[in-house]
């Protein structure tokens, strides 16, 4: 399923977020948490995550820090009735996410991501159609 959209939740006092209604489907059997290479989290479908972590393991031993990094600050999390996962304390301090603060979830194609939203707003604002024209030629889109 191809991730689209952006859409705005808060967390609940326990630290619950609510998965967008179109994607529950596709996340009910499991899904992953990860951190991004940044202040935001990465959400996986278990079986996207699985095909990731293979490429992650084939790295040579001697850079084993994405390993780390990417498995040790993982986990697993599997939506209840209302569509809602647990972000683990260390992930949401990751990503400056606070109890009914607003968080903007972020479709990126095989993944979804997580964010702050006045974070997520001081990335957009930083990104212009020069930049955006410049990667469509370096990667001959």
């Amino acid at each position: 399923m191809l991730m689209l959209g952006t859409y705005l939740h808060s967390l609940d006092p326990k630290g619950r977020l609510t998965i967008p209604a179109r994607f529950r489907d596709e996340l009910t059997p499991g899904i992953v948490i990860t951190k991004g290479i940044g202040n935001y989290l990465e959400l996986y479908p278990h079986n996207v995550f699985e095909v990731f972590a293979k490429r992650v393991e084939g790295v040579p031993v001697p850079d084993r820090d994405l390993a780390r990094y990417v498995f040790a600050n993982a986990s697993y999390e599997v939506p209840d009735r209302q569509g809602r996962i647990l972000i683990p304390q260390m992930l949401r301090e990751h990503a400056h996410l606070t109890p009914n603060g607003e968080v903007l979830i972020a479709g990126v194609g095989n993944h979804l991501e997580i964010w702050n939203r006045e974070l997520w707003d001081a990335k957009m604002a930083g990104i212009t159609t020069a930049m955006l024209e410049e990667k469509l030629i370096q990667y001959g889109i």
